[in-house]
């Protein structure tokens, strides 16, 4: 598929898919990062996401969906602008994270995998994001946040609040 065709794809997305399928030796290896580049652009993997991405790169859809169905940050359903990911692995256990990720429960009104209803923020409980030496922390999109305590996760909630509210004025895009 070229960037002519009909794409689903920002006509930028569909020019970065095209260079980036000639970049590695097996068109096949572009999957990740397409499939990455897409869902920062579309907010998730839809069916016709992965329809697309299998047709540029030469594979099934079926092959698409099972090696995203493996990885955690690739998302089948939509989620908030901001989607908060609370690491609650042993370190950031030991250091509060699930009081952290209860707070966020109640501040935001939602829970696990949920989407507060304005469609700003969405929630969900993860495993280690990397960052154990700065426990407890989270991500919002790819943001790290780390050191947290139950304040710290206000002014970091407001902190998103207001961007959305300011790119919201100015008429800005679905997805950070």
């Amino acid at each position: 598929m070229s960037t002519e065709s009909l794409s689903i794809f920002s006509p930028q997305l569909a020019a970065r898919f095209d260079a980036l399928v000639e970049k590695y030796p097996l068109r096949r290896s572009a999957l990740i990062p397409m499939l990455l580049y897409a869902q920062d652009e579309i907010g998730y993997l839809s069916d016709a996401v992965m329809e697309e991405v299998a047709e540029r790169i030469g594979i099934t859809t079926l092959d698409v969906r099972n090696v995203a169905s493996y990885y955690s940050m690739l998302r089948f359903k939509p989620v908030g602008k901001y989607n908060v990911q609370v690491c609650t692995n042993i370190s950031c256990m030991l250091r509060g994270a699930y009081d952290i990720f209860e707070h966020l429960q109640d501040r935001l009104g939602i829970g696990h995998k949920g989407v507060t209803a304005d469609g700003v923020f969405s929630l969900e409980e993860v495993e280690c994001i990397g960052v154990c030496c700065w426990a407890p922390a989270l991500q919002v999109n790819y943001d790290f946040h780390d050191d947290l305590t139950n304040e710290k996760v206000d002014d970091v909630l407001a902190s998103y609040r207001a961007k959305a509210r300011s790119e919201q004025a100015e008429g800005g895009s679905a997805h950070a």
